[in-house]
């Protein structure tokens, strides 16, 4: 199987270093070599940036004795209103003063501000991956569910790409870690992401913002909304975004890795009867992704591209200097994804009155279509050079085509929600949830590769379906004032199944040559029991059990053929979840954090990999790996020093790490003789597999799961004469070291970084106006997203007739904040 969307950190062959380097210290000095002769002076500017910071707390805190109390944060992870203190689960709660503050645009910009999160990318939307505490499926295919839900206004979204747009007009976002499947479903195996959009009523209020940066990135925005009378509420929202991109393609003069993207939403409240309230969300979005492409940093002199001696480097990335610092590259097919969804959601509230016997209870009717439709499209060949007539047919004989290598298709999703939720008072002895589920996806995917040539061309078809129902309860006993039983349970039924569809390859007339189909049934049931125990109004502990299950897998990619369609569907994914939490305020409730230590088994875990064979075939197969485990502690807090200064920050340690998975893919190093690469230490060829090399990964990191993430941020406001009030905010993260590739490849590890980002401004005391000024990644440090490490490089080594020679390549995916940027912002209400 050729070349599927590619996962970035994932391909298989490696890399010879230029001028005796090896390949882990060029790949470290990616994210290194900028800032060596900097460290001393950046360790002295940290330093006195910490301690100023201290001294401005000290000197604040002694001319205001009266400093303020944080305010309460409310959120509705149990499908309730709470107070995030009173909530017993590990929750990172992002608000919209943060939202703005950290100037959110999208989902790719919130790992920044939790620690449990990071992002695995593809070569399109359509690939990426959510993870929380290192765990999350990457997938080619539309037959594997997400292990992340993420869900808008009450409505999970049908497919997780769909989540990879502008977050506009969001007020709140609730990062709930670990299994979330008795309240939120079969996708939420590994945790969720809840979104909810900014609130109605109030009076007419109208908004406006727009935004800047000196590297081309650029946004506007219009909310305007509030009671048109006592019984009906409304919001109208919109948006318009740029950002052009990081890499620079020298065909076209334009750049790519950016993205656009339109939004339009509004939100209606009508309160027609004193027991009833209807809610109405539409929602449309249309974004554009020039992404993912990568950058060669290195390339063993004597390269051919596919054996053809007209076509060195020099030839084919003609303009192109590689080093650890290229960001230029040669398209002259688009690269990305075009993608629009639009949809609605409908929502009625029935509050029972004093005469019922349910008096107290809200009975809710939650209703939502949606319908997402994505065009991707891929440079596969990575050149402008008219290459065709000098590659070969399959029966290697002379192409006679001319032009280059490219990939199109699209991924269509239609999804249905119905739920029906008893939500009972928030006062009393007991407090529970209970519902009804019933949820459509239809999903379809069509990608085509072409030309047919050696080694390269695919095209095929698939449909996938899951209709789910299923029953649902959360409650909570107060058997002891102190003291409550917290018990829960889900019953999902699941129906599943595929169509797959194989055709001729262009320059061939279109033909269907294969078709499979398959159904299955899936049932499960999911639990949570937990204790909370209130030591005082201030401080609670709690002890959780929960476990999670995903249904049933296909690998519906372009490897597909008629002995896997013999195969059982790839088992579900199940987990069981333990975590001990404390929450804690301080101070009068001028400080509070919240600690949690977690550990969380998975068996069959769904996951991708791929590897490169020696002639250069990107093969990826869908994996069900025995066991994983994530363990670890996470710490969030907040301190109000005085009215003015306020100090947030979080920690997460989290180890992620395969228990067992013996036919796990390997990465390969260079032979003795330096002319071929060969599978790398660990790496057997096992009988049980077919005679195929494979290394057993237990005890092995999984990809993009670092150890160490730490998030400190400040903002100090500044009381000023006249009519305007100043501030300033400062925020720093850490990760540790990072390994992109699960078959654990030690030159697609990225190094331990700290990002630094500051902001200032001025707005009036009636907070009509806002001018915020910022530098982000301050100190100029330069990490990646994505590390690509080729040993041997199947495309680019030469063989017989030419001379054979070993060709190693490495490529880097440069992150939005790669650099030092400088940007503005304006707010206007009125």
């Amino acid at each position: 199987m050729k070349q599927e969307a590619n996962h970035h950190g994932d391909r298989r062959t490696q890399v010879i270093p230029k001028h005796k380097e090896t390949p882990h210290q060029r790949n470290k000095n990616i994210g290194d070599h900028h800032m060596q002769s900097k460290q001393p002076q950046l360790r002295l500017l940290t330093a006195a940036v910490s301690l100023a910071l201290l001294a401005a707390a000290g000197h604040a805190a002694a001319q205001d004795a009266d400093t303020g109390k944080l305010e309460s944060v409310i959120v509705t992870a149990n499908k309730r209103a709470q107070n995030l203190q009173d909530v017993p689960a590990s929750i990172t709660v992002l608000n919209d003063a943060v939202l703005q503050r950290a100037n959110v645009r999208d989902l790719e910009d919130i790992p920044a501000l939790s620690p449990a999160l990071t992002l695995s990318y593809g070569t399109q939307p359509g690939n990426f991956s959510i993870n929380m505490r290192g765990i999350g499926t990457f997938s080619l295919g539309i037959g594997v569910e997400a292990d992340v839900a993420v869900i808008v206004d009450d409505v999970p979204l049908g497919m997780q790409a769909g989540a990879f747009k502008d977050l506009a007009d969001v007020g709140r976002i609730e990062v709930l870690k670990g299994p979330q499947s008795t309240l939120f479903g079969k996708s939420s195996i590994a945790g969720a992401i809840n979104i909810t959009t900014k609130p109605l009523g109030g009076p007419w209020k109208t908004n406006a913002t727009s935004y800047i940066t000196n590297d081309d990135e650029w946004r506007v925005g219009f909310s305007t909304g509030g009671s048109v009378s006592d019984t009906l509420r409304v919001r109208l929202a919109a948006s318009k975004t740029n950002y052009d991109g990081t890499l620079n393609d020298l065909t076209t003069g334009k750049k790519l890795n950016g993205s656009k993207g339109d939004n339009l939403s509004g939100k209606l409240e009508w309160q027609p009867l004193d027991q009833l309230t209807l809610t109405l969300t539409p929602h449309y979005n249309r974004t554009e992704k020039f992404c993912c492409s990568t950058a060669f940093t290195s390339m063993t002199p004597g390269a051919l591209y596919r054996n053809a001696p007209q076509l060195p480097p020099s030839v084919v990335l003609s303009g192109i200097t590689i080093g650890p610092d290229n960001r230029s590259v040669r398209n002259d097919y688009p690269t990305g994804g075009k993608f629009h969804d639009a949809g609605t959601g409908v929502k009625l509230d029935w509050a029972f009155d004093d005469n019922s016997p349910l008096k107290g209870h809200t009975l809710s009717s939650i209703s939502s279509y949606s319908s997402y439709h994505m065009d991707d499209y891929q440079d596969n060949d990575n050149t402008d050079v008219d290459i065709l007539p000098f590659l070969l047919l399959p029966n290697g004989q002379p192409t006679g085509m001319h032009g280059g290598l490219y990939q199109y298709g699209f991924f269509d999703v239609k999804s249905t929600t119905q739920e029906f939720r008893l939500t009972s008072p928030d006062k009393g002895a007991i407090r529970y949830v209970a519902g009804l589920w019933y949820g459509k996806n239809a999903l379809t995917r069509e990608l085509t590769k072409a030309p047919l040539i050696q080694a390269y061309g695919t095209s095929y078809g698939a449909d996938a379906w899951n209709v789910s129902k299923a029953v649902y309860g959360q409650g909570s006993w107060d058997f002891r004032p102190d003291t409550s039983l917290i018990l829960g349970a889900r019953y999902n039924l699941e129906d599943t199944g595929y169509n797959f569809r194989r055709y001729t390859v262009p320059p061939q007339s279109f033909a269907l040559t294969e078709f499979y189909t398959k159904a299955d049934t899936d049932k499960s049931t999911t639990g949570k029991l937990g204790l909370e125990h209130r030591l005082n109004k201030d401080t609670m502990f709690y002890a959780m059990a929960s476990t999670g299950h995903k249904g049933k897998a296909y690998d519906l990619t372009s490897g597909f053929t008629a002995a896997t369609a013999k195969l059982p569907a790839v088992a579900p994914e199940t987990a069981k979840s333990y975590e001990l939490g404390w929450k804690q305020s301080l101070l009068d409730n001028r400080a509070m954090f919240s600690l949690a230590l977690f550990r969380t088994n998975f068996r069959h875990f769904q996951q991708s990999s791929s590897f490169f064979d020696d002639d250069g075939t990107y093969r990826t197969g869908l994996n069900s790996i025995g066991g994983l485990r994530t363990q670890g502690v996470e710490l969030e807090g907040s301190w109000r020093v005085t009215r003015g200064l306020q100090l947030n920050g979080s920690f997460a340690y989290t180890e992620a790490t395969i228990q067992e998975f013996e036919n796990g893919p390997c990465y390969n190093v260079l032979n003795a003789a330096g002319t071929a690469g060969v599978p790398g230490p660990g790496c057997a060829l096992s009988a049980k597999y077919n005679n195929t090399y494979v290394q057993n990964l237990a005890g092995k990191t999984l990809p993009n799961a670092p150890k160490v993430k730490v998030n400190l941020g400040a903002q100090y406001d500044v009381t000023l004469p006249y009519s305007f009030n100043g501030f300033v905010a400062g925020s720093t993260r850490y990760q540790s070291r990072t390994q992109f590739s699960l078959n654990q490849d030690p030159n697609t590890i990225q190094g331990a970084y700290n990002i630094a980002n500051l902001s200032f401004g001025v707005k009036d005391k009636q907070d009509r106006y806002k001018v915020t000024f910022l530098v982000n990644n301050l100190f100029d440090k330069r990490y990646a997203a994505g590390l690509n490490s080729a040993i041997a490089n199947g495309t680019w080594s030469p063989k017989a007739p030419n001379t054979p020679i070993a060709v190693n390549t490495t490529e880097w995916l440069p992150p939005r904040d790669f650099q030092r940027y400088f940007g503005a912002r304006l707010d206007v209400t009125f």
